[in-house]
């Protein structure tokens, strides 16, 4: 544990969609700071020999299944850490899914890119929100996002004005906005509305997961809840989803990513998307 710390061996963090790549790294670097934490994958044998090698080192890390994607899988992982370990202090989400190469913008599994990216984690927060301890340290959650899903990537006047009216942007809105851009793709027209080019289904659940992390900080706020929310995109990785491609190792994004999940609790933002290392609101860009 770093000296002056104020997690200890009794913290405890889940990290999603961790048997490889940056979850991967994550779960490593916020064990290597004493944490216990959980890692999670769909696949138990994947899953297992993901966290193997960690415990191995003499890491705190224990494995468990979770799809974020299916209702039943979040219900029984919130009832195991419920029961297993009293709750968590810090939540990393990070599962998501893409079906596109680089160079490529197909939107046949836009249901399946939402599903998991933005419904998904969605699900396991608000599952999780009552386990989360509300310590004087304040409880984290930390959303790995992307630049792709911010508004200045979005053509729609319509909705930008939609998401730029954050006094009056609720859940019910983002939802609305998910659907629509569904609808659309059912129907053939996705492309004459405004949404983001570049790999659009992905873009899309990026910037309803953008937007639902301002909403759900200033619920929280409005709350007095001890609990912070931001987003990290870790730009440009090499990771299985890029096909190996990037400016950046897992390695090195999860350094910066464990150093904003960890941030002392008086220099804590909320509502905060940080573009690598730089913090910005997502909806002044």
């Amino acid at each position: 544990m770093t000296s002056g710390a104020w997690w200890s061996k009794e913290t405890v963090a889940v990290v999603t969609g961790a048997n490889r790549g940056i979850g991967h790294a994550l779960v490593a670097r916020l064990a290597e700071h004493g944490i216990t934490v959980v890692l999670t994958a769909r696949d138990d044998e994947r899953g297992e020999a993901a966290a193997a090698p960690l415990r191995d080192r003499g890491l705190p890390v224990v494995y468990r299944r979770l799809d974020v994607a299916d209702p039943a899988s979040v219900a029984a992982f919130a009832d195991w850490l419920r029961g297993t370990l009293g709750g968590l202090d810090i939540l990393v989400n990070n599962a998501a899914v893409s079906f596109n190469a680089i160079d490529t913008n197909s939107v046949e599994h836009a249901e399946t890119v939402l599903r998991t990216n933005y419904y998904g984690t969605k699900l396991l927060t608000e599952a999780l929100l009552p386990l989360l301890r509300r310590s004087p340290a304040t409880s984290r959650i930390l959303n790995i996002s992307s630049q792709l899903g911010l508004l200045n990537k979005v053509r729609s006047p319509s909705l930008l004005r939609l998401l730029l009216d954050e006094e009056n942007l609720t859940e019910a809105k983002i939802e609305g906005m998910v659907s629509q851009f569904l609808a659309q793709v059912k129907d053939g027209t996705w492309e004459g509305h405004g949404w983001p080019k570049v790999w659009t289904d992905y873009s899309v659940s990026k910037l309803a997961l953008n937007a639902y992390t301002r909403v759900l900080a200033r619920r929280l706020q409005a709350g007095s809840e001890r609990v912070s929310v931001n987003c990290f995109c870790p730009g440009f990785t090499k990771t299985d989803m890029t096909k190996g491609w990037g400016k950046r190792t897992a390695d090195e994004v999860a350094d910066l990513g464990v150093s904003l999940a960890l941030l002392p609790p008086d220099k804590l933002p909320t509502g905060t998307f940080f573009k690598w290392s730089t913090p910005q609101l997502y909806s002044k860009l």
